[in-house]
């Protein structure tokens, strides 16, 4: 009996080391968490100076990036905790009463109101050509070459290449008024344990052990469902829409 290919197979992503993501062609990318602006509050003079901002920042660019836009469902289950944990210290009846209808309240708007929450990243890449080694042309419907390079090497490089790119990438989302960081392992492997687990909402995942996702065995993002954003391959320069 033959064996199936796992979903995994079909994924680009072949590791998560050191807060950056490793692609199966050699490549890699680290991604950036950036905050949000009430533009429709601003003055049309702030408007201005932020459009400026933001003309500059683009015009700047000697490299690829990537904006990607996630919108999902509001998660408040550590919110509710905290509130249940009140609760559980509260002994004036009264209080607990309007307390607990508090706390019904609010899951209850989450719960029929739908609440979105949006998370915006800037994804920069690393590309395998940057590594000397020349990738095989693809045909079409073809996939691309896995790397046989060690992964530390591979990171050890990417790191080198993109550390100045996030640098210069936060320097001007300041001048826009605008917070970035880095995430970290943890943080991309539930980034992307969400995108391919929209039903598994609210579930939280660790990394497995020595800091690794690519074991299908144990890895919680081997099962998956078919994605609701793609894969932060091959990225591109792009605005968003």
């Amino acid at each position: 009996m033959t064996n199936l290919p796992s979903t995994q197979d079909h994924l680009d992503i072949d590791d998560i080391l050191n807060d950056i993501v490793i692609l199966k062609d050699g490549s890699a990318c680290m991604v950036l968490e950036v905050s949000a602006v009430n533009f429709g509050l601003l003055s049309e003079r702030e408007q201005d100076a932020t459009i400026y901002a933001y003309a500059q920042l683009l015009n700047s660019l000697t490299f690829s990036i990537q904006i990607v836009i996630i919108s999902k469902r509001k998660d408040i289950s550590a919110y509710i905790e905290k509130l249940d944990a009140y609760l559980a210290k509260i002994d004036t009846p009264k209080l607990k009463d309007q307390l607990t209808k508090y706390r019904d309240f609010v899951k209850a708007i989450v719960r029929q109101g739908n609440v979105l929450d949006k998370k915006f990243y800037i994804s920069i890449p690393f590309s395998s050509l940057e590594l000397g080694v020349g990738s095989a042309v693809k045909s079409i419907g073809g996939k691309a070459p896995k790397h046989t390079l060690p992964r530390e090497y591979i990171i050890d490089r990417a790191v080198t290449n993109l550390m100045p790119k996030r640098d210069h990438l936060l320097r001007l989302l300041a001048r826009i008024g605008l917070k970035g960081r880095q995430l970290t392992s943890s943080e991309l492997l539930q980034l992307f344990f969400d995108s391919y687990n929209p039903g598994m909402f609210g579930t939280r995942v660790v990394l497995p052990p020595e800091n690794q996702i690519d074991t299908p065995k144990t890895n919680p993002i081997a099962v998956v469902n078919p994605p609701i954003i793609p894969v932060i391959s091959n990225v591109a320069a792009a605005t968003p829409k």
